[in-house]
């Protein structure tokens, strides 16, 4: 008679060696506690007090090499956008939000007027 032998997938074939067998034991886990999920000291406070790369798009410009290398101190680039047109928001490189140019003092900065949901969020 002759000896009927499992078929292992392909995958597995060549991951071992003749007569080796492969044991599979239960893991047991902890159960998670929810200290800092609702107001208590958890982990994610060492998060809040993180750097993250916030940018504001004003517009845009597309230029020829050529153009690009006769630019020099008092060249001034004409933005795809008009005074008064939003000025989009990225967090790391994704739309998060739109807003208003305004000037404090000295500086610009911009008024946030929208924060979008993830629908409308999109990679810039």
């Amino acid at each position: 008679m002759a000896k009927e032998q499992k078929q292992e997938p392909e995958a597995q074939k060549g991951d071992k060696a003749a007569g080796d067998s492969v044991q599979v034991q239960e893991a047991e886990l902890p159960e998670a506690d929810d200290r800092g999920a609702a107001g208590g000291a958890g982990q994610i406070d060492v998060l809040l007090d993180m750097g993250m790369p916030v940018s504001a798009q004003l517009g845009q410009v597309n230029l020829q090499v050529r153009e690009l290398l006769q630019l020099g101190p008092g060249s001034v680039l004409k933005l795809d956008k008009q005074v008064g047109e939003p000025v989009e928001m990225f967090l790391c490189g994704t739309r998060f939000a739109v807003g208003q140019l305004v000037v404090v003092g000295e500086q610009l900065g911009v008024r946030l007027e929208k924060i979008l949901t993830p629908a409308k969020a999109q990679k810039g």
